[in-house]
């Protein structure tokens, strides 16, 4: 085998994801372990888009503001010098990344987190880290949204309907006939006819 073959061969199998001369693989490669994801990783992820009502749980950073303050609580003299307290904020109305519905039921349930130009604003100071903070507020956020997502009712099916009615009057004949009994005992302690 020539240098240049053996450098085509090595190429090939780095391109693979293979470094091995031999062609053998793994059975743990990445290719097996993970066979439906691209191993490319310069590749940007695509964009969740929302089903219907449901969030996707993906926040755009082009779409909010994120603002840093200097922080109360646990850092020592530290913070007085950096500002680790984070306030996510964005404009509800046009938030396009949230359903209608969700955005409308955030309006009722969360008046109080909206500011008077009509801001969503969520913050975190749990941590002295800022970027820690950034991902606990984005984390709120994403808990607001998916708390005002509207309930999903199950359609029962007719035997299920079925089911459920005939426990019900079970039920309902059980309790009749304790009531009954209990009837009977108290009124034989009445008097006695002798």
């Amino acid at each position: 085998m020539s240098v240049r073959s053996l450098g085509r061969l090595l190429m090939r199998s780095r391109s693979l994801g293979t470094a091995t001369l031999s062609g053998f693989k793994s059975p743990i490669a990445l290719e097996y372990i993970y066979p439906a994801s691209s191993l490319n990783p310069v590749r940007m992820p695509s964009i969740p888009q929302n089903q219907g009502s449901t969030f996707s749980g993906y926040i755009p950073f082009d779409k909010i503001e994120l603002s840093y303050t200097r922080s109360s609580g646990p850092g020592g003299q530290n913070v007085n010098k950096t500002n680790t307290k984070v306030d996510v904020r964005f404009i509800l109305e046009k938030a396009d990344w949230i359903p209608e519905d969700v955005k409308n039921n955030m309006k009722i349930k969360y008046h109080n987190q909206l500011s008077k130009e009509g801001y969503f604003v969520v913050t975190s100071d749990r941590t002295r880290s800022q970027h820690l903070n950034v991902a606990d507020a984005l984390e709120k956020l994403r808990e607001f949204i998916r708390a005002a997502e509207p309930e999903k009712v199950a359609e029962l099916s007719p035997e299920t309907l079925e089911r459920i009615r005939r426990r019900r009057e079970k039920v309902a004949r059980e309790r009749l006939q304790v009531k009954r009994g209990r009837s009977h005992v108290k009124s034989d302690r009445g008097a006695s006819s002798f």
